[in-house]
């Protein structure tokens, strides 16, 4: 155990069994003689908070093991019997059998000589008979040696106290254990017993902390036989490993058990104090067992009268912790950022992590050619932090094992030869748990990392947005992975920007930090390899990853628990999800799902044509729009008109904190084998835009109607408001739509019927587009609607050829489904079709014959 325990969460509370540190002693039974002493060790200095024991400092402690290794603490209460947790014997309902486990006493080092030491076997095991699940409670168990232990000075008995008895609030007790030193850090060698020094707290106070929604958003309900210990800012508890051992507090010169390690949220996280079994209640249960109903003449008369001590205050003070790191006078006014100086080389910016470490780019201090080599001489190092009048000496470089080869891990920790005081200018970053989830639409903002400069240009292009897990992986992840859920690390973190870039203004190829808010507190949540071009950086590695790795090496690092819950609809997904295909060019046609307000469509084009009309349109590229041609051009006109395109606005009045893109168009591409008023025209864009959920291609489709897929017609409900508005259809199959216009409609037509109530959801004028909805997941663009016709398409997938040739980067998926339309000449239309041509009523007769494609 350390000073600073800071371990990982399981969902639930966990209990601390690999390995606990809880010692419990009992007043002397029968079969000790009358003047037998317990609760006073051998007089000894201890190290207060989180340290190695002095030997002979805890003789009641002792380790429960099984094949030879520590599992559990537990606490020598008479020379026969050992007071324990029931959770470190109980799996599944089941109590595992005594013969599999011995006990460990007197022994301080695990890994030491064991002078004065001895084992014993265990001839029972006894839990309560109410005893279920450690959360539920009464979470004690007594193991009966098969022959007494040998007392002396390393192994004596602790006292226990009479259930009457009450001890105070906020008593100075001490836990001990060989539990881990840290979430998921294991003690090190040579295993010498921990103690720390822990505060009791009332139950009133404790069940403040615990109504408050901590890790997962969990609260606890703290029963009766519970009781806690701790500090309202966390950084010392009891572990991992613990379980069963003794909280031990002095009175009257003697030591009393008052505690047994149960379980915890995590290790030492803030509000989050460990839960431990209160020995006081259970005189009577242990009592039976070891000494029978009656004291008996061996019943020392040191022990505890029968007493019913201060009453515990109604209305106790509840202090809740607010975290120690993240605090910033103003954003991008970061009072952690550290520049760290190495001779010849430019300034690498990092970020204090903690009193003693500084975070930044192991890549500052590698040599890229040899990275295995030594960095150099520290002595010459320096680390400027803000507001410090000198600069910091280096002790210590630590880069992270997998520097020199993965960008995620580019990471390296620096030792300060002496802690910085933080109750001054300088204040640590906080970093997130393994399983913080940050929310979409999560306020962050870009800071330096590593080598770089500021780009030209206000702060406000620092300001950044987090889009939601499933966009960010699915956008630059493989298809068909797994989405990692809310709770799980995730594989990247993905910014979206309030601004456009503007021309000229380029961001100096530098790696940049992503700083995320939670209710006024700043985390250290991703960082970026170098920018691509002058492009602001659209993935972030994420550092919940690290966290472990982190809290190791430093042993004090501010990893905290997320602090805002609100998760909302897309924060509840917690089922698996997968995502669709992508392309050789990367990943099209996703729609976040619910979308912002429920109204934006990502391809979806506002096509603003010479100020007088406004025409649909859908992005096929990064820097293209596919468009009507009718819509974007005047009959008789040799002369492109002036266009301007708009994405991700949802309606002529644009969305509160929305993304708006714009472009010019500065070309129009006809297919010119189609004649001279083709049904579709590419719009080559002044530049491309960036992916993002409000500007993303929708993918397009070389075969037949994907099979499984749902249709719509997406347009405005008028072209005024222009509000998006989906209305539900099936595609005709080919034959029955050649043969309904037989003669009158032109090559590479689709046929479609609305569903009921449907028909006049979207006006025509501006060419809405036919789209589906693929079984993968996937939208793809079938067609544009024909001048006037809310029934007929034009298709896109007869271009294909056309549309590959004029832009290299439209996102063609792989070709499935039903052909199009029958071959030239066939003849496959049943008699008197020519009467039911454009007639919805024969259509639908029709369609009692002909399969469909569903919407």
């Amino acid at each position: 155990m350390s000073q600073h325990l800071l371990l990982p969460l399981v969902i639930l509370a966990f209990s601390r069994i690999p390995g606990a540190f809880q010692d419990s002693a009992l007043s002397p039974t029968q079969e000790e003689p009358d003047d037998l002493d317990c609760g006073r060790p051998e007089p000894s200095a201890r190290i207060v908070g989180g340290s190695d024991a002095q030997p002979g400092s805890w003789p009641w402690q002792v380790s429960l093991q099984q094949s030879g290794g520590h599992i559990c603490g537990g606490s020598l209460i008479a020379p026969s019997w050992v007071l324990s947790a029931a959770h470190c014997f109980v799996t599944n309902g089941t109590l595992e059998p005594a013969t599999e486990w011995s006990v460990l006493l007197g022994v301080h080092s695990q890994d030491g000589p064991l002078d004065g030491a001895h084992i014993r076997a265990v001839a029972a095991i006894l839990v309560p008979d109410n005893y279920t699940r450690v959360e539920l409670g009464a979470d004690l168990a007594l193991l009966r040696l098969a022959s007494p232990a040998q007392l002396g000075p390393a192994i004596r008995p602790v006292c226990l106290p009479r259930a009457s008895h009450r001890f105070a609030h906020s008593a100075a007790c001490w836990a001990t254990g060989w539990g881990d030193i840290q979430e998921e850090d294991r003690l090190p060698l040579p295993w010498v017993l921990q103690e720390v020094e822990l505060r009791l707290l009332g139950e009133a106070a404790c069940q403040c902390l615990y109504s408050r929604p901590g890790p997962f958003n969990l609260t606890f309900q703290l029963l009766p036989g519970m009781l806690c210990a701790g500090y309202p800012e966390g950084r010392r508890d009891t572990c991992q490993g613990d379980s069963g051992g003794p909280l031990v507090c002095e009175e009257g010169g003697r030591w009393f058990q008052a505690g047994i390690t149960s379980f915890g949220f995590g290790c030492g996280r803030r509000n989050r104090p460990g839960v431990f079994t209160a020995v006081a209640p259970y005189e009577a249960w242990i009592r039976e067992r070891v000494m029978g109903s009656e004291p008996g003449p061996a019943f020392p008369t040191h022990s505890w009268e029968p007493q019913s001590g201060p009453p515990e205050p109604r209305e106790e003070n509840c202090t809740i912790a607010l975290p120690e790191c993240g605090k910033a006078p103003r954003p991008g006014a970061w009072p952690w950022e550290a520049q760290v100086m190495v001779p010849g080389s430019r300034p690498c910016r990092g970020a204090l992590v903690s009193e003693s470490w500084v975070l930044a780019p192991a890549s500052c201090f590698l040599d890229p050619i040899n990275p295995d080599s030594s960095p150099g001489d520290l002595d010459s190092w320096r680390v400027l932090l803000p507001s410090r009048p000198r600069a910091e000496l280096v002790a210590r470089l630590v880069p992270h094992e997998n520097a020199s080869w993965d960008n995620a891990s580019d990471l390296a920790l620096l030792q300060l030869r002496a802690p910085v005081n933080l109750s001054t200018a300088p204040r640590p970053v906080c970093l997130p748990q393994p399983e913080h989830y940050f929310l979409p639409r999560s306020r962050c903002r870009l800071a330096l990392w590593g080598r770089g400069e500021l780009p030209a240009g206000p702060n406000a292009q620092l300001e950044a947005e987090l889009l939601s897990g499933w966009w960010c992986h699915c956008l630059y992840g493989r298809q068909g992975a797994s989405v990692p859920p809310p709770g799980d690390p995730p594989h990247a973190l993905c910014p979206a920007y309030q601004e456009e870039e503007e021309a000229g203004r380029c961001w100096n190829y530098s790696h940049w930090s992503l700083l995320c808010q939670e209710e006024g507190t700043w985390f250290l949540a991703g960082i970026s390899d170098l920018s691509s071009g002058c492009l602001r950086p659209r993935v972030f590695y994420p550092l919940q990853t690290h966290g472990p790795w982190i809290s190791h090496v430093t042993r004090g690092a501010y990893l905290e628990d997320q602090l805002t819950w609100d998760w909302g609809p897309e924060g509840e997904e917690t089922e698996t999800q997968t995502c669709p295909p992508t392309t050789e060019h990367g990943a099209c046609g996703l729609r976040p799902e619910p979308a912002v307000m429920g109204v934006l469509w990502p391809w979806l084009a506002e096509v603003h044509v010479a100020g007088d009309r406004v025409c649909t349109g859908i992005l096929v590229a990064p820097g293209w729009v596919l468009a009507a041609t009718h819509c974007v051009l005047r009959p008789g006109s040799t002369t492109v008109p002036y266009i301007e395109v708009y994405l991700g606005r949802a309606g002529a009045i644009p969305l509160p904190q929305g993304h708006q893109v714009s472009r010019l168009v500065i070309s129009i591409r006809l297919p010119r084998h189609l004649g001279l008023r083709p049904p579709f025209a590419l719009l080559e864009l002044s530049s491309q835009v960036e992916p993002s959920p409000s500007a993303l291609p929708i993918c397009l489709h070389p075969g037949g109607v994907p099979l499984g897929a749902s249709c719509w017609v997406l347009g405005w409900k008028n072209s005024r408001d222009r509000v998006p508005v989906a209305a539900a259809v099936s595609i005709l199959m080919p034959r029955l739509c050649h043969c309904l216009y037989q003669g009158v409609l032109p090559s590479g037509t689709l046929c479609v019927l609305y569903s009921e109530g449907q028909e006049d959801r979207c006006e025509v004028t501006s060419a809405p587009p036919l789209l589906c909805q693929t079984e993968e997941g996937s939208w793809v663009l079938m067609g544009m609607a024909v001048r006037g016709s809310w029934e007929l398409f034009a298709a896109i997938a007869p271009e294909e050829a056309w549309i590959s040739q004029t832009v290299e980067e439209a996102h063609f998926l792989p070709p499935s489904g039903y052909p199009y339309w029958p071959p030239e000449g066939s003849n496959l239309c049943p008699p008197d079709m020519a009467g039911a041509s454009g007639s919805p009523q024969a259509a639908l007769f029709l369609l009692l014959l002909t399969p469909l494609i569903h919407g």
